[in-house]
């Protein structure tokens, strides 16, 4: 490695010394996806992201208890009680993993979407190869050297690291909880992620204090370099200034050390609060590679290691969100979970699986048009042990989702991004995307009554004057049909729908009108 090289990759994962209650943070340096985020409308989204590393079994996350009879026959080792499966609001044939109580309540209140079947073609299943192919959104034949949040930040701030922060990008434009620098983040060049990292406690940092070093010289050394460090950290003041102004309101969070996800997204939800422009978060946990003792020998399948993660996850997840509504801030807040694969259909002789292809993702937060996007897995009959869980959605769906609807990157720039073109899913529910725009239009909403609808349903929605089109589309995000194409005076409007023609389902609808935009569920019940 030459010296450019060596400099270009060094800087992006140099370590410095910063933790948040105990957890280490990596500040992505200032960067263009900060000036992509503070576009008008968009200046105040802030994206969560959460990885679960080692693979995630969706078939025992999100069950599908429409096909029951057949996923006994492929695992039955494994498989949890029916009696036992959480029930979700609207449907009968898709339930949750018993322990995860929290995220159930959740999605009955609509602000789970559960994304079913994500994956990408031609799988493949090593760890570090699918997580790659995550991270840098490539597909399984190519390899790219940059991530894909990393090529959009190439686009706006060239010559990073030199001259930022600055007055104008104070902050640091994301933060990931752990030790190592995203390859999400690559530029072309260089890493446009910096890591800061060591002390071990938070309020250690936002007090000023470092850890106890040993009382020798060397101690005394140690004592003085990590002081240094500390004060030189280009971020360190912002991120101690919102530390400062804010407390964490929820008493939903477990015991600290208890579960390491909540107390991450407990830094990510001070953080918000206090004001740091970071848009983007990510946090993560491990724990998912379940060859072998998926569940307990001796408590029952809907307990044991994989029990424990989900549980963590609901916990976490659902204090999270109650500490973001507690602080006014949910409106501002959208969270992914992820994992590199799935598991396979059959389980092991092992009370396991092995590693496996397309599964579920979840997204929360308030911003959501909440419920189940896709049709469960389908169990074949006398499964076989190379079965896997075809893929309904492709990963960048989600994400060309996320930045085109909570982000607002054009359609071109998405494909320039993603490397290819990417349909959207409609699991935002969008405010109207323009600030600038007459602010009683902005309370006017989105909405149809009935909805339920049976032979008809009002949509009401605010136009800004200009063309307005509606489309309707499925669960799947496929359009179905082109609602409205014409002009409307500035103003609260409405349109009547005929849906008797519609078979019983979720469907969505989009409104496009200008730089508005803005969608909402319809339900079609006989």
């Amino acid at each position: 490695m030459n010296r450019k090289d060596f400099i270009g990759k060094s800087i992006g994962a140099g370590l410095l010394p910063v933790v948040l209650n105990g957890f280490s943070i990596e500040a992505f340096a200032d960067s263009p996806l900060l000036g992509f985020l503070n576009k008008a409308g968009n200046e105040d989204h802030v994206l969560v992201l959460i990885q679960l590393n080692g693979g995630n079994d969706g078939l025992n996350t999100v069950i599908p208890l429409d096909q029951y009879e057949k996923l006994v026959e492929a695992r039955g080792n494994i498989t949890i009680t029916e009696s036992k499966v959480l029930a979700l609001n609207g449907t009968q044939a898709t339930g949750l993993h018993p322990v995860m109580t929290h995220m159930q309540n959740m999605y009955n209140d609509g602000k789970i979407s559960i994304i079913q079947n994500v994956g990408y073609p031609n799988q493949d299943y090593s760890h570090f190869r699918s997580t790659d192919i995550w991270l840098t959104a490539s597909d399984a034949d190519k390899y790219e050297d940059t991530g894909w949040m990393g090529r959009y930040l190439d686009t706006k701030f060239p010559g990073f690291p030199t001259n930022y922060p600055n007055a104008n990008y104070p902050d640091p434009p994301a933060i990931q909880i752990g030790a190592l620098i995203s390859p999400a983040l690559q530029g072309a060049n260089m890493s446009l992620g910096i890591s800061i990292t060591d002390p071990t406690n938070f309020y250690n940092f936002v007090s000023g204090t470092v850890d106890t070093a040993p009382d020798t010289p060397m101690g005394h050394e140690l004592t003085f370099v990590r002081l240094v460090a500390q004060q030189t950290q280009q971020y360190s003041g912002s991120v101690k200034a919102a530390a400062d102004k804010a407390t964490n309101l929820s008493t939903l969070y477990p015991t600290a050390g208890t579960n390491t996800l909540a107390d991450q997204l407990k830094i990510v939800a001070r953080l918000v609060a206090g004001g740091l422009k970071t848009r983007v978060f990510m946090v993560s946990l491990g724990g998912f590679d379940t060859h072998a003792g998926q569940v307990s020998t001796t408590g029952g399948t809907e307990t044991g290691v994989h029990a424990t993660l989900l549980q963590k996850i609901s916990e976490a997840v659902n204090a999270f969100q109650d500490d973001l509504k507690l602080l006014a801030i949910d409106q501002r807040v959208l969270g992914m979970t992820f994992s590199e694969f799935g598991r396979r259909i059959k389980s092991n002789d092992s009370l396991g699986t092995d590693h496996g292809a397309a599964a579920p993702l979840f997204l929360f937060g308030a911003k959501l048009n909440g419920g189940i996007f896709g049709p469960n897995a389908v169990i074949p009959t006398n499964p076989s042990p190379g079965d896997n869980v075809a893929m309904n959605y492709d990963f960048r769906q989600v994400y060309a989702t996320i930045l085109k609807d909570w982000f607002e990157v054009s359609d071109s720039d998405l494909t320039e991004l993603l490397r290819s073109n990417f349909s959207t899913i409609p699991f935002i529910n969008g405010a109207p995307t323009s600030v600038s725009e007459n602010i009683g239009l902005n309370q006017i909403g989105l909405s149809n009554y009935p909805n339920p609808a049976n032979e008809y349903t009002m949509i009401r929605f605010p136009s800004i004057g200009g063309l307005v089109q509606i489309d309707l589309l499925n669960s799947k995000g496929e359009l179905v049909l082109n609602l409205a194409n014409e002009y409307f005076p500035s103003g609260a409007q409405k349109i009547r729908i005929e849906t008797a023609s519609l078979p019983t389902g979720i469907y969505y609808y989009q409104l496009n009108n200008g730089k508005q935009k803005m969608s909402n569920k319809l339900l079609v019940k006989r």
